[in-house]
């Protein structure tokens, strides 16, 4: 008998193995790429000062669709009324208490303070000028997992061994120095990182246009986008046609004879009717709309986390007097909640609920954890120590009751004072560091501050001041001393200037912007080039 050599039979079965196997069994599917981020910082956008926040004045339709498609929480806070220390606990999750930014980079403390004619009863307290560089920041825990890292817009996070590109970012159009736009919102823009290339380009476009390219070029890798507004900081400004369309706006709803009232230092702006700053609202939003229709067009937006929310307040005194926050009390630079609530959207494909608005109370420290855990990211909780994930939250579960502090021991440019900030709740204690005393709000039932509880709720004053001082004992946290230069009468006579002179001139600046000839310059800040 012939014998048979095993190696075709072995062959045989082989081959019979392999006919039998699925495409899935012979080539395992590669796991799924992680998510890409995309974070939209606006600078100075107020709670109120989107449609889907509540405005009938101001017209954002892209962002009032990425509110639709995700979770809008209605509970949203900076974690300061000023910029520079809201976008360090952005990027560290921590407390301004914690990274030691308590005013915006540049502003002036102790002696510096009077010297620059100020007449203020405390020298305000001297703070950190740098992102500290010993943090591992978001933009290095993405860029550590593999991420693709870029940045453009407004840094105001150090000077030039402080930038975006030595805290994680590859890629930096535009950030530096400087917490305004030098040039204004119109090419040329005075910017050592940002070229000028056509004259008359507006800022926003060009920085959302330059994200959307970023996300083109790097549509196959994993990517996190961060596009940081300058608008709509001051100074305000827009084009002709959209001033022409809010004048006419506010012009068919009726103007106020009255748009000004005093506050307790400063002048501050009654209502939203300022035509050029709607413009320039509009302009930030139609910005927004060129990245999210990038990620449509690509098809990314299945695959992308998208964030966003704002700095501080919107400006309802000082700077720009841009808008008011009804029916918040206050705005930019203030300890009252137009100060420090702004709005806060969060889009997670899979996770949020679209249309949701949770009404947890969350702080931008919460998205240095919340953007790791989204990700499938291990988190760092020895550097985002006062964030938390909201990844629960978004998707409808609860988030535990707790403490969360402000500390700005600072005068701010718009009436501001210098203050610590505790929420326990619905309670919010208000610590003034001139006289000592507090104010305490119960915001359930007094979102606009009106009424101070803290001779009825004695108790409660005291515990949560208590706690509110045992924070700021643990961290160390800087505090304002006394100006052995102050006069009262000067610095009254400085505060009869506001309420004489200056609110008078700003009525008269509000009803010249509604007149259909009126011309801020020959070229509207250069957004009509020859």
């Amino acid at each position: 008998m012939r014998r048979i050599s095993p190696l075709p039979l072995l062959a045989f079965f082989l081959f019979s193995v392999f006919l039998g196997c699925t495409d899935e069994e012979a080539t395992p599917t590669p796991p799924p790429r992680r998510p890409n981020v995309v974070f939209i910082l606006a600078d100075d956008l107020g709670y109120s000062d989107l449609g889907c926040m509540g405005s009938d004045f101001y017209e954002t339709p892209n962002i009032d669709a990425l509110a639709a498609m995700g979770a809008t929480f209605v509970n949203g806070y900076a974690n300061c009324q000023v910029c520079s220390p809201s976008r360090a606990s952005l990027l560290t999750g921590q407390f301004a208490t914690a990274h030691g930014i308590t005013d915006w980079i540049g502003a002036r403390a102790g002696t510096d303070w009077t010297s620059a004619g100020r007449h203020d009863m405390l020298l305000p307290a001297q703070y950190v000028r740098a992102l500290p560089d010993s943090l591992t920041v978001l933009s290095e825990a993405f860029r550590g997992a593999g991420y693709r890292t870029f940045f453009a817009g407004k840094w105001h996070l150090g000077g030039q061994d402080s930038w975006p590109t030595d805290h994680g970012f590859e890629v930096n159009v535009g950030g530096y120095d400087s917490g305004s736009p030098r040039g204004g919102f119109f090419d040329p823009y005075d910017n050592p990182n940002l070229p000028d290339r056509r004259p008359g380009e507006n800022l926003s476009l060009r920085l959302a246009r330059e994200t959307a390219d970023f996300i083109t070029q790097h549509r196959d890798t994993s990517f996190f986008a961060y596009l940081s507004f300058y608008a709509v900081h001051a100074p305000i400004q827009s084009t002709r046609e959209k001033w022409d369309k809010y004048r006419k706006k506010a012009i068919a709803r009726g103007i106020e004879d009255q748009g000004f009232a005093m506050e307790r230092v400063l002048p501050y702006k009654l209502y939203q009717d300022q035509p050029v700053y709607g413009g320039l609202v509009e302009q930030m939003d139609d910005a927004v709309g060129i990245v999210l229709d990038t990620l449509r067009a690509q098809g990314l937006l299945e695959n992308t986390i998208i964030v966003f929310t704002s700095d501080n307040g919107g400006v309802v005194s000082g700077d720009g007097y841009a808008t008011n926050l009804r029916p918040l009390r206050g705005g930019k630079g203030y300890q009252w909640e137009g100060g420090i609530k702004v709005p806060y959207i969060i889009y997670a494909p899979g996770t949020t609920v679209g249309g949701s608005r949770p009404e947890a109370t969350v702080t931008g420290a919460d998205l240095y954890p919340t953007l790791l855990d989204l990700a499938g990211l291990p988190l760092r909780p020895e550097v985002h120590h006062d964030g938390t994930s909201l990844a629960g939250v978004i998707a409808g579960d609860s988030l535990p009751q707790r403490e969360l502090v402000w500390h700005y021991p600072h005068y701010g440019n718009q009436g501001g004072e210098p203050s610590s900030i505790l929420r326990r709740g619905e309670w919010k204690l208000i610590h003034y560091y001139e006289d000592g005393r507090n104010e305490l709000y119960h915001l359930a039932s007094d979102p606009g501050e009106a009424s101070d509880l803290s001779g009825k709720e004695t108790e409660r004053a005291a515990t949560m001041y208590a706690s509110l001082l045992d924070h700021l004992n643990r961290r160390q946290a800087r505090l304002p001393t006394s100006d052995p230069t102050y006069s009262a009468a000067a610095r009254q006579r400085v505060r009869d200037r506001y309420r004489d002179e200056l609110m008078p001139w700003l009525e008269a600046q509000r009803k010249a912007r509604y007149e259909a000839d009126w011309e801020p310059n020959a070229d509207w800040w250069g957004s009509q080039p020859d």
